[in-house]
Order: C-alpha cells, then sequence, then structure tokens
C-alpha cells in the first residue's frame, strides 16, 4: 500500500490530502474539506495536469510580448513540448485577449490563447503608412 500526500489546489484553502493507493487503485482519499478536493487528489495521483502560462513575441506592436495560457488543462509530460511550440511562435500585432495563437499546440487538442490585448504601435503603423 502506498500514501500520497499532496496540497490541494482545487480551491484557496490548500488543503493537505492524503490519498491512499493499493495495487494502483485509489482506496482512500482524505484531509479534503470539499469535493473539489477528492477530484483534485484523484487526478493527480493518476493522469495529472496543467494550465501553461507564458509569452509570445509581437512583431509591430506596442508591446514587446504578449501574455498567453493554454486554453484548459494540458497532460504535465506535454508541458516541455508545448514550450517548445511557444518558444518557436511570434505573433503580428493586433492581438486581443482570446485570440487563438498556436491551435492544437503539440498535438494536445488544447489552442494557446493570448491572455491581454496587444494593439499596433503607432510609430511603427505610421512608418509602415509613409513607406509603401
Amino acid at each position: 500500500m502506498e500514501t500520497r500526500h499532496l496540497t490541494c489546489i482545487g480551491c484557496p484553502l490548500g488543503c493537505d490530502v492524503c490519498v491512499t493507493i493499493d495495487q494502483g487503485e485509489i482506496t482512500n482519499v482524505s484531509g479534503n474539506t470539499c469535493k473539489r478536493g477528492d477530484t483534485y487528489a484523484r487526478k493527480e495521483v493518476t493522469h495529472p495536469t496543467r494550465i501553461v502560462t507564458s509569452t509570445l513575441p509581437v512583431i509591430g506592436g506596442a508591446a514587446a510580448l504578449v501574455s498567453v495560457k493554454t486554453q484548459s488543462d494540458i497532460p504535465k509530460e506535454k508541458i516541455m513540448d508545448v514550450m517548445q511550440k511557444i518558444h518557436a511562435a511570434s505573433v503580428c500585432a493586433p492581438v486581443h485577449i482570446g485570440d487563438i495563437l498556436l491551435e492544437n499546440v503539440a498535438g494536445t487538442g488544447v489552442n494557446l490563447i493570448a491572455t491581454k490585448d496587444v494593439p499596433v504601435n503607432k510609430c511603427a503603423q505610421a512608418y509602415m503608412q509613409t513607406h509603401k
């Protein structure tokens, strides 16, 4: 029998949760004060997932970078694959919150989306207009 101790991240309480595993089966979850703790502990022990957050370079933007995140959680073992795709990418301004910047990133079935707006750099825009 194996026991795993986790700190739950399902809600702000951060309960100390204990998961008992016997022959690969979860036999008990204790220490959680809400249903989310039980759900989190079972998922974390059997198939952990994470939401990935990062930044992408913005070409012609008022800011050099835009913050991004995976639209939902991905398998923990795919994090480095997702980060490789993020590091190889850039986006052109304007960028809007919720824009899909990479579809099905690293074959996860999950999109990478913008989490803030980045308008076009006005100086760059004016330069482009005068040098057409």
